[in-house]
């Protein structure tokens, strides 16, 4: 890993380039005025008053880099070694969470003090974490928890130097997440092979015929837990006299536990996730995060106790994880009862419906602890399969290590910990693989760990999630036709889709073919199959998304069967059955690539496809997607239609109302992605209703009932002057498809929709119902709807929305300026400076919100609050889009 170029805040391609030509030596790093930067030690001979802080810093980046060196070959160190290196590596670890709290309270200190120079020595700790020349890119991470509690800090003061710092703070989190992902190979290599082995068992009990009935509608502990009431069954001691190791659980069964909780923020969003994808899950949590014990044994809990008893009462197994989150191997007596027993004493006040469950901080236990979790009631519970989300901060490195650890033990207790993002990230892509690999998830029952039910034909059957490891796309889009007729608007129609791939979905530039106008070749268009996609240069879990913007035909052969062609640039009309592509090429093409989703869009019009039925909407079908492979096809329309080429903004119809699908107007259910039959029903119908076509849907023979996915981005754009709207055809058009959808859906997300396949029949496609989200999902889908409904200049649904996202979600800084924004718009100039005066008390760095203050106070009439925020703007941005503007307004007020 070479070492490191500066962090210093370049505009974003310049840091970008930065990080890639990092290693060129190992002479310092500079700015970008060529100011050599100072080492930790020149930086704190120079500013004592951040000596302190630099030292911490040095401190927590030690723990950091020591972690990485016990556990860089641990694929070479003997069973014994691996778990003395993953011992002392918690340990580190939990010394760097009190680390980071000394850090924490030292920027109390300092920014509490009266002394002009404090904002400077922060500074100068930044200057250290972004340019030191010892740093390497990857040193750098130990210190992104660090930043993110300045930022809270500097956040709650309103001066303008506060304000530029968090400005900085906040760009150099955002160069941190680029060093996550650049060197997401080293790290995974250093973390991938971890193992290790241990095991727990399953036992279910039968019920009486009547009871097995009854239990296919209700669940009795749903229906006690409705009314507060879990009923433990006599804990089960069959695993050994004092632990469960897994052992006996059936094979491919796990268990989810989670760690070191409860936290703020993070807890939440795993109990999310565990609810969307209908699993249970264990939590073992530290006491002292929840309350205390006073010497007269009263106990007084404090505001995260509120998280746990929600996690009991939502039927959550919550266990102690100790009181300080000791070594116990060596803690004896009244410390080691303290450690044990005060935390109980603090679940039960949470809630009496505790679990009598206990895991020895870092698995590290001895005789005394064991005998008394004994006579306390209370049973060890270990684990045989570590994420190391506790160490590795790339969440692909610890979704491949799960996934390896558990097909090779093939059952077991998994260890996470929900005080970590990673962890969060990681999650949902762990579940999507092991339920396709057919895993079953257990939880606590009071006894033991058990199945509580099958997860066959539930509503919880649907979660689908994107989950590939490469993204793919071919593009191809043909006006120039030499011999066939001329279009319009297929050349803007495929750049359009490969700017969508590559910008909202993120697929790889390098990896997004596109062939326009003479390129489109019928040896280009194959060769971009055979020399780039066939054979093995695809992966089994990758995806590849083909479209094709051109002339269709159809010729009919002598069977009597249709069959279709697209039409290469250098196609001639007499002779396309030879020169052009036929269909059954797609099929053989789509056959022979190893990736596990396969989705071709035709904006063309023929038939003759030989599609089979398109894929069925039922949960459980949606919920065998991960396993099974997927070769679906979306076309504009049969063979005597035309493409309508008279669409919005130089697109054809089916393109335009494809690209409002796939902008988030197909994400049907809400769920935050866009299947492909999601696809379908959406533009199908929609084309259908603002057009002569009929576009037709279905799965290539040899598909195994897959669905292509698309995972919506959460968009983070701050309305202000420069966001663009839709014209007034665009608005014109998007009306007629919503009124259209409505009517087709009478306001279910999830009705049928019918929609032609290529053999003259129809077909029948149904979209689950959406699993439960967090507030923070459901603020940001509302927010993103408002966006969708402003650029539509549909203001008052738009209000609606952004004011539902925080109902959800108070601090959603975002949502609140594009609120105020809309009102800006609507000339409520008022209440657009409340909004906006409201996004920068949540954040005090947004430039744009200034100058959408601006804006709101200049027509407001308030000039000197308006000349206040315009002074902001610029100074945080005095080179910004806004900034000519900014002035110019100045010189008028």
């Amino acid at each position: 890993m070479p070492p490191a170029s500066s962090l210093i805040r370049f505009p974003v391609p310049a840091l970008l380039l930065a990080l890639a030509l990092a290693g060129c030596g190992d002479k310092p790093a500079a700015t970008a005025d060529g100011v050599t930067q100072p080492s930790a030690q020149a930086a704190a001979a120079a500013d004592p008053a951040a000596a302190p802080l630099l030292a911490a810093l040095q401190k927590q980046l030690d723990g950091h880099r020591r972690i990485i060196v016990l556990l860089a070959d641990e694929a070479q160190q003997s069973p014994a070694d691996r778990a003395t290196s993953s011992r002392i590596g918690q340990q580190l670890f939990h010394d760097g969470l009190e680390q980071r709290s000394a850090i924490a309270a030292q920027f109390d200190t300092l920014l509490r003090g009266a002394s002009p120079q404090r904002f400077a020595s922060l500074g100068t700790v930044l200057d250290y974490i972004e340019s030191a020349p010892e740093l390497f890119d990857a040193d750098r991470l130990a210190f992104r928890e660090v930043l993110r509690d300045l930022q809270e800090r500097v956040g709650k003061d309103s001066s303008l130097p506060a304000v530029k710092l968090h400005q900085r703070i906040g760009e150099d989190l955002e160069a941190l997440d680029e060093i996550e992902r650049n060197y997401n190979q080293e790290i995974t290599r250093i973390f991938s092979r971890f193992d290790r082995t241990r095991a727990i068992a399953l036992k279910r009990e039968k019920w009486e015929d009547y009871i097995a009935h009854l239990h296919t509608h209700y669940r009795r502990e749903a229906i006690l837990r409705d009314y507060g009431v879990i009923e433990p069954y006599p804990m089960s001691m069959q695993d050994s006299d004092r632990e469960i190791f897994g052992r006996d659980l059936p094979p491919k069964t796990v268990v989810l536990t989670f760690d070191d909780g409860p936290h703020k923020a993070y807890t939440d969003e795993v109990v999310a996730i565990l609810k969307r994808y209908d699993v249970p899950g264990v939590f073992f949590e530290v006491g002292r995060n929840l309350g205390q014990v006073q010497a007269d044994g009263k106990v007084t809990l404090g505001p995260m106790a509120a998280i746990s008893r929600n996690l009991m009462e939502q039927g959550y197994a919550v266990g102690n994880h100790s009181l300080t989150h000791a070594q116990l191997s060596r803690t004896t007596g009244d410390a080691l009862r303290e450690q044990v027993l005060s935390t109980d004493t603090l679940l039960k006040g949470v809630d009496d419906k505790r679990a009598p469950l206990f895991r020895f901080p870092y698995g590290a236990r001895n005789a005394e602890g064991l005998q008394l979790l004994n006579e306390a009631g209370l049973k060890s519970i270990m684990w045989n399969i570590d994420s190391m989300d506790w160490a590795d901060p790339v969440p692909e490195s610890i979704v491949q290590r799960v996934v390896d650890q558990v097909q090779k033990e093939q059952r077991g207790i998994i260890l996470f910990h929900d005080i970590h993002d990673r962890a969060v990230k990681a999650l949902p892509q762990i579940l999507d693989r092991l339920i396709a690999d057919g895993y079953q998830f257990a939880g606590w029952n009071g006894r033991d760990f058990s199945v509580a039910r099958p997860r066959k034909g539930t509503a919880a059957d649907a979660t689908v999630t994107s989950g590939y490891e490469k993204s793919w796309a071919i593009v191809i889009g043909i006006d120039d036709y030499s011999k066939w007729p001329r279009l319009e608007y297929a050349s803007h129609d495929a750049q359009a889709i490969a700017d969508t791939l590559t910008g909202q979905f993120g697929f790889p530039a390098s990896q997004v073919i596109t062939l326009k106008n003479q390129q489109a070749t019928r040896n280009n268009i194959l060769a971009a199959f055979h020399d780039r996609l066939a054979d093995e240069r695809t992966g089994k879990n990758d995806r590849v998304f083909v479209f094709f913007a051109g002339h269709g035909a159809t010729r009919k052969l002598a069977s009597g069967r249709d069959l279709g062609y697209i039409i290469p640039v250098d196609s001639d009309p007499n002779e396309f059955a030879t020169d052009a592509i036929a269909m059954t090429d797609i099929q053989n093409i789509a056959e022979s690539l190893q990736a596990k989703h396969v989705m071709f869009v035709m904006d063309a019009c023929y038939s003759g496809l030989g599609l089979t039925r398109g894929g069925g909407g039922s949960s459980a079908f949606l919920r065998e997607n991960a396993r099974r492979s997927a070769r679906q096809m979306l076309t504009a329309g049969g063979a005597d239609q035309q493409v309508a080429d008279s669409g919005p903004n130089g697109h054809s119809v089916f393109t335009w109302v494809l690209l409002q699908a796939l902008a988030g107007k197909g994400d049907l259910n809400g769920d935050g992605l866009i299947t492909g039959t999601e696809l379908a029903a959406y533009v199908a119908p929609a084309v259908s209703a603002v057009s002569r076509q009929t576009p037709a849907f279905g799965s290539l023979p040899g598909s195994q009932g897959g669905e292509f996915v698309f995972q919506v981005p959460d968009s983070q754009e701050y309305l202000n002057a420069d966001t663009r709207q839709l014209s007034p055809d665009a608005i014109a058009l998007n009306t007629r498809v919503d009124a259209a959808q409505d009517a087709k859906s009478d306001g279910a997300a999830e009705a049928p929709v019918t929609v032609a396949d290529l053999q003259g029949g129809k077909s029948t496609l149904v979209v689950p119902a959406a699993q439960p989200t967090t507030d923070r999902q459901r603020a940001q889908q509302a927010n993103d709807r408002g966006l969708q409904l402003y650029r539509e200049k549909r203001y008052d649904e738009a209000v609606a929305q952004f004011t539902e996202a925080l109902k959800l979600r108070p601090d959603f800084a975002q949502a609140a300026n594009n609120l105020g924004f809309v009102y800006y718009r609507q000339q409520r100039y008022a209440e657009a400076a409340r909004w906006l005066e409201n996004t920068l008390k949540i954040d005090p760095s947004r430039a744009v919100a200034h100058l959408n203050l601006g804006d709101a106070y200049a027509y407001a009439g308030d000039k000197a609050k308006a000349r206040q925020a315009y002074t902001t703007y610029l100074a945080l941005q005095p080179q910004g889009s806004g900034a000519a503007q900014a002035r110019a307004q100045l010189e008028k007020l």
